[in-house]
């Protein structure tokens, strides 16, 4: 098999629809607010683009993030024939689905990044990216939505990165639900109260951490017009509310994106997104 390349054809900007292009995946059966959230924050010059993973028999199980993981490369081939400077993968949990461990998954972004000659971040990984950006050692998880056997793996692939988690619970476990059926019923979307609630409750579990985390990409429906958004939208109150840095793997997937592209965001964000310079 002849080694790939990118069409060099998107080396000439003038065949280009934007200056820089960035491509986004995520789980099957999920409509994605990345590349909205992405594109909302981001300077003209940027254009954004999704591709969803094909499996029709996804039913959101560990076992099968792991069984189409292969699929991640099929998406960074499309992306690197159409064109794309920098692409980004939603959904905190494949990384430590996968099984290859913390320096496995860097290895592994390191060689899709090169093989098809376009920059490749994943959720999980950028999170620790960002921590380590952050210079910070201990750190308490909202585990929002996300039931024990996902969350548990966030906490031991943090643990393996070398971070101090020193509490971690959803909304189950925060007592915001009867059961966890009931939390996986609302399909990830809740009301916006609870992104307030959930994080103070956190914050009461771990007053003593250096940043608060949330993982996934849980959303919360504004009561005033219906609109339904990340955490990446709360991102600068909840850092004024709780006086500490606050990282969403939404947040550290835009931030890893935009350093590669070497722009900031336009909006006002928190920290950890402030932190760039365009």
């Amino acid at each position: 098999m002849s080694q790939y390349q990118k069409p060099p054809k998107w080396r000439d900007p003038k065949v280009k629809l934007f200056p820089y292009q960035v491509g986004f995946t995520c789980p099957p059966h999920d409509f994605d607010a990345a590349p909205s959230d992405f594109l909302r924050m981001a300077p003209r010059s940027v254009g954004v683009h999704g591709r969803m993973l094909h499996v029709p028999d996804y039913e959101h199980r560990l076992d099968q993030r792991k069984k189409n993981f292969g699929l991640l490369e099929e998406f960074m081939e499309c992306m690197a024939n159409n064109g794309a400077d920098a692409c980004g993968q939603v959904g905190s949990n494949w990384v430590h689905a996968s099984g290859l461990g913390v320096e496995g998954i860097r290895q592994h972004c390191e060689m899709l990044s090169d093989k098809y000659e376009t920059p490749f971040h994943m959720a999980g990984y950028a999170m620790v990216e960002a921590l380590r950006e952050l210079n910070v050692e201990k750190v308490a998880l909202n585990a929002c939505y996300h039931p024990s056997s996902w969350y548990q793996g966030t906490v031991g692939f943090l643990r393996e990165a070398g971070f101090d988690v020193v509490w971690a619970g959803n909304f189950f476990d925060q007592g915001w639900f009867a059961s966890q059926q009931d939390v996986d019923d609302c399909i990830w979307c809740f009301d916006e109260d609870l992104i307030w609630k959930s994080f103070d409750y956190t914050a009461e579990q771990a007053p003593n951490v250096d940043a608060y985390l949330i993982n996934g990409m849980s959303n919360y429906r504004r009561a005033e017009d219906g609109i339904a958004q990340r955490p990446v939208h709360y991102d600068a109150a909840l850092e004024e509310r709780l006086g500490k840095p606050v990282v969403g793997h939404d947040i550290a997937l835009y931030w890893r994106v935009f350093k590669t592209l070497g722009l900031a965001p336009e909006t006002r964000q928190g920290r950890l997104l402030s932190s760039l310079k365009g």
